[in-house]
């Protein structure tokens, strides 16, 4: 767990304790060892005024990417959007050079062969 306490950490994730939602977030965050910092927020709903600042509602999960300019609320478009962004099929993994095909395999050549 990469969970930071400090404002330095890129990732801002606002909580509340005991959400399925938002563990489900936390277990991924975990998961791709992501450095972050959790935010938890009122329980009661019309209470949650900084997450509406941030994101324009007042549910969690809400997550803040420094890294790519991202705020995204709804724990299943955050979940597509770290597997997309962080996950071991990544964005970062094609403009690394890798060449995988949809299974995770390494493609060969356009020759279809060795050289």
């Amino acid at each position: 767990m990469r969970e930071g306490s400090t404002a330095d950490a890129p990732i801002t994730f606002y909580r509340l304790q005991g959400c399925p939602f938002c563990e489900r977030v936390t277990r991924l965050l975990q998961t791709y060892d992501l450095e972050y910092q959790s935010r938890f927020v009122e329980p009661l709903h019309s209470k949650r005024n900084v997450v509406k600042r941030v994101a324009g509602v007042r549910t969690v999960p809400v997550v803040v990417d420094e890294n790519t300019g991202v705020t995204m609320a709804e724990s299943g478009n955050i979940v597509d959007y770290l597997e997309r962004v962080y996950g071991p099929e990544s964005e970062a993994d094609a403009e690394s050079g890798s060449n995988r095909n949809e299974n995770g395999n390494e493609n060969e050549n356009e020759n279809g062969g060795d050289d």
